[in-house]
């Protein structure tokens, strides 16, 4: 398989705070990278630098053979205006922990916002697409619900199909269940299992173990804005190589 993601040497700081300390990863096609860690070490803003919600202070990131937030020309690289960078976020879909509906749209005009509105489809195209999706997360019954009427779970559901909606290369989940009541997130996790079956890359920060070792093809275990530890989920999660690792195991376990 070949990488879709690269990120070469990436630093982020807010402030004096390094939150991104020279991290570099790959990240192949089709696969499903679990990252694990804790609080702070700079999990969800890696994923907020890939698809440029954050900018980064050095290194580059490409997804697709792109670079994100520039454009090579010459031996420099030029920000992008924000027309370009929103082609290329369409490419990379995002599922945040807090589920970012628009509470005055129903489920259905969620999904079809972007679709209809930054790719052009054509409105009937989008709803086909997006009762589609509502089938395959187990909502078709609430298309013309509004969020507010919805569980925190179903509302994440939601927010799953309209990531998708835009056919993107890439997804990424920034802790996607956090948020919901505990009896609310297996329903999110079955979602994302179905959704990993399909063949598209999935970047998952999560505190949900067993979903890291049964369904990613990688685990990446940050700390103190560093990749301390990566690898098969089944080796990285039960031996360890790292002493940090096998700390931060052994208070979650």
């Amino acid at each position: 398989m070949s990488d879709i993601v690269e990120l070469r040497h990436i630093h982020k700081s807010f402030g004096k705070n390094h939150v991104l300390n020279d991290v570099s990863l790959t990240v192949s096609e089709g696969s499903v990278t679990a990252i694990l860690g804790p609080s702070g070490s700079g999990k969800s803003t890696m994923l907020r630098c890939i698809n440029h919600l954050e900018s980064i202070d050095a290194g580059e990131i490409i997804v697709d053979g792109q670079h994100i937030g520039y454009r090579r020309e010459k031996d420099k690289l030029k920000e992008l205006s924000g027309k370009e960078l929103a082609a290329q976020r369409a490419a990379i879909g995002m599922v945040f922990q807090r589920f970012n509906l628009y509470p005055h749209k129903t489920v259905l005009e969620n999904i079809i916002e972007a679709p209809v509105n930054v790719l052009k489809q054509p409105l009937k195209e989008a709803k086909e697409r997006a009762t589609e999706l509502l089938s395959r997360v187990g909502l078709l019954a609430k298309a013309n619900a509004h969020p507010a009427q919805l569980s925190g779970g179903q509302q994440q559901r939601v927010a799953i199909a309209r990531a998708l909606a835009m056919r993107p290369k890439v997804m990424l989940f920034d802790e996607p269940t956090s948020a919901l009541d505990p009896e609310l997130v297996g329903e999110v996790l079955h979602v994302m299992r179905e959704v990993a079956e399909t063949g598209i890359t999935m970047m998952v920060v999560t505190h949900e173990i067993a979903f890291a070792r049964e369904v990613a093809s990688e685990a990446i275990f940050m700390a103190d804005g560093n990749v301390v530890e990566s690898g098969d989920p089944k080796i990285v999660l039960t031996r360890p190589q790292q002493q940090r690792t096998r700390e931060f195991l052994a208070r979650v376990l």
